[in-house]
């Protein structure tokens, strides 16, 4: 039956689908109803604890076909992928290193490419994932085992949403009380990226924050 759905943590549009029997999000996310959640978070992947989505009655759709012949039918299905970039402390992309994934009970090899990056079709339940370098010649980190939570990185404009990213990118604000530590990371960030340095996450900081960190 119709309805708003409540967004939970972790969710995103695409698992929200699944869950409610929709091979493509796009029936959700697309709809009239979702206008303004859509314009306001502009991601379906990025969404926010208390958001409320409009989920619609799923359609029953009919074929007319000849019988005594086979009748191929492609049903519409857009994937997720997991996009990640490793870098080392000094920024620089840490390449072509052997990487182990762990989804759940799914073990995959995967291998950065000469700018760091991963990019992996997962799926749509998937929320726990951890990464763990396994190329000693290519980094110090290898055996490092990094956490991942699938859905659960806030939008820009919350400052869950701030902390995680500068986290992120290595401005290690941490989970504590973020006010003093927060204003120093911002101040950092707006010092290597030609913002005016004053420790607020305004407009232009959250718009260059988001820039950076791809989403």
């Amino acid at each position: 039956m119709a309805g708003n759905y409540t967004v939970r943590q972790g969710d995103h549009v695409f698992k929200i689908a699944k869950a409610f029997g929709f091979s493509d999000y796009h029936t959700i996310w697309d709809h009239p109803s979702n206008a303004a959640l859509k314009q306001k978070r502009d991601n379906p992947n990025v969404l926010y604890p208390g958001d409320k989505l409009f989920v619609p009655d799923r359609e029953q759709r009919e074929e007319s076909r000849s019988t005594n012949k086979k009748h191929p039918f492609k049903m519409k299905s857009s994937g997720l992928k997991l996009r990640l970039v490793l870098e080392d402390v000094y920024e620089k992309p840490i390449a072509n290193a052997k990487c182990q994934l762990i989804l759940g009970s799914d073990f995959r090899n995967v291998t950065t490419d000469g700018s760091g990056r991963i990019e992996e079709s997962i799926p749509a339940d998937v929320h726990d994932v951890v990464l763990t370098i396994q190329d000693a010649q290519q980094t110090p980190f290898s055996a490092t085992q990094i956490a991942i939570k699938v859905g659960d990185l806030d939008p820009v404009t919350e400052v869950s949403g701030q902390i995680a990213r500068l986290n992120n990118l290595g401005y290690f604000v941490g989970d504590g009380d973020p006010d003093a530590a927060l204003k120093s990371a911002v101040e950092e960030f707006q010092c290597e990226n030609g913002l005016t340095v004053d420790g607020d996450c305004g407009p232009n900081t959250q718009a260059k924050l988001k820039q950076v960190h791809g989403c």
